[in-house]
This record gives structure tokens, C-alpha cells and sequence, in this order.
């Protein structure tokens, strides 16, 4: 049962959490976020997040969903529909959001649980749609870890959580300068492929079977020259059409796969 009602807009409690939504800063002093919706929420816990408060509006969440989503020790408070359509975020609705505390996501706390890890990294996204259809092709393919290098925005992005479906809290995810991670890639000695133009090869021709890491970068400007000068390959997707680029996500999941692919065929041998 709820312990507390909010039927204003300008409750003070409120006024934070839009805040909280609106604003990269606000989350970062804070330390807090909002997640939006039951999948979400469920992957939240899933993950390991820890959740402060739960808020729902009676009219759209049953009952039974709830119940599902606060089994455990949860502050949880009723809103109205007028509340709750100030703090959500997306335009189908769900009528459930979570405060949740944000993890640590430096490049010095990730931890890989296996020798032989593949990792997507990529070097200064700025769409968050971009981020998100990244993380869902790392949730599919089940990379063990995305590094985001030199980010632009921060992932508890609202927009990002939406893209993302979900998959920002069912990666492992780590961020740093592009400096810091590839000193982290040499130190595990983790091979580099950078997906570029320049000097490169054609990405089926190489061995993803060993420790790898596939690097790409905006569709704009690539990679910078520090992750070029670093990498043991750079690899290209032949382009058949008037283009050469196509979606980074899109590039991403073509290298990735194949990488799966290799290892999928060495582990069935």
C-alpha cells in the first residue's frame, strides 16, 4: 500500500524529480535518475540498480503490476494523472516511474568476467537514439562489456533509457577518456579493430576470436587519430551503394555479429 498521495504538480517533491528528468547536471550532483516504465523498471532491478521510491497512478498501472514491481521494501507513493504526465517521459504511457541511484560507470571499476571478452567501444556518441540502438545490439549479441569514450551526454538521458529499451541496465557498461581506455584494452592485452577508412582491411578477413575490441565512431568524423595510431587493425565494411557510411548502431551490429560468428564456429568445432 502507498504511504503517501501527490496531487500537485508544484510539490516540492515533484519539482525535483522534474528536474531530475530534465537535467544531465541535476542528475549527476544528485546521484539520482528516473526510470519510466514496467520493462524498464524490471530490468532496473534485473541489473542490480537500487531503487529509492516508486510512484504510480492508480487509473493506468493495475494493481497486479505493481505488486510485481514492490515486493521489496519500497517507498512508494500514489499520483494523479496530472502528476504523473509532468514527470513521464514518453508519449504511450505506463503509469509507473522508479527514482533509482546511479552506478559508477569509470573505466577503473569494470571488471570482466571471462579471458576472451569481446567488447564494443564507442568513441563520442551524441545522439541518444544512436546510444540506445547501440546497447540493444550489445544486449543482443551479449557483448561483455559497451565503453562509451569521451561521452557527450550522460546514460541515465531519458531519451537513452527510452531508445535503449531497457538494455543501459543490462549491459555492463564503463566510460572514460579515449586515452584511459585503450591503456585499459593494452594492459589486458585486448586487440583493437577500428572501424575507419583509412588503412584498413576488410572486416570478415580478421580473427575475432581473441581477446577483441571493435571501436567505431560518429557518422560525421570517425574515430580520432589516437584510437588509428593504437589499433592492431582498422576494418571496413565494403560499401556497394553511392554512400560511404551508413548508421553507426547498423556498422556496429555488422562487426559485432560477425565477431559472435567466428566464435560461435571455433566453440562448434
Amino acid at each position: 500500500m502507498p504511504t503517501k498521495v501527490i496531487t500537485s504538480t508544484q510539490n516540492q517533491f515533484i519539482r525535483q524529480l522534474v528536474q531530475l528528468k530534465d537535467k544531465s547536471r541535476e542528475r549527476k550532483k544528485s546521484g539520482l535518475f528516473l526510470i519510466e516504465g514496467v520493462r524498464e523498471i524490471t530490468l532496473a532491478l534485473k541489473g542490480g540498480y537500487e531503487l529509492e521510491t516508486i510512484l504510480f497512478n492508480p487509473e493506468i498501472i493495475s494493481s497486479e503490476q505493481l505488486n510485481d514491481l514492490t515486493t521489496r521494501q519500497l517507498d512508494t507513493i500514489e499520483i494523479t494523472a496530472e502528476v504523473y504526465q509532468k514527470l513521464a517521459y514518453r508519449d504511450t504511457t505506463e503509469g509507473i516511474l522508479a527514482v533509482a541511484k546511479s552506478k559508477n560507470y569509470g573505466i577503473e571499476s569494470l571488471k570482466l568476467n571471462t579471458k576472451n571478452p569481446l567488447i564494443l567501444i564507442a568513441e563520442a556518441p551524441e545522439k541518444p537514439g544512436n546510444i540506445g540502438a547501440l546497447l540493444r545490439t550489445a544486449d543482443a549479441a551479449r557483448v561483455d562489456a559497451v565503453i562509451i569514450a569521451n561521452p557527450k551526454t550522460d546514460l541515465y538521458n531519458p531519451n537513452i533509457i527510452r531508445s535503449s529499451v531497457g538494455c543501459v541496465f543490462t549491459n555492463q557498461i564503463a566510460t572514460g577518456t579515449t586515452s584511459e581506455i585503450i591503456a585499459f584494452l593494452k594492459s589486458k592485452n585486448i586487440n583493437i579493430y577500428c572501424a575507419a577508412l583509412q588503412a584498413s582491411v576488410t572486416y570478415h578477413t580478421q580473427d575475432f576470436t581473441k581477446p577483441t575490441a571493435i571501436v567505431v565512431g560518429t557518422e560525421a568524423t570517425g574515430l580520432s587519430d589516437e584510437w588509428l595510431k593504437n589499433a592492431t587493425q582498422n576494418i571496413i565494411i565494403p560499401m556497394q551503394g553511392d554512400i560511404d557510411s551508413m548508421n553507426v548502431s547498423v556498422a556496429a551490429g555488422i562487426l559485432i555479429f560477425e565477431a559472435k560468428r567466428q566464435r560461435q564456429t571455433i566453440n562448434n568445432e
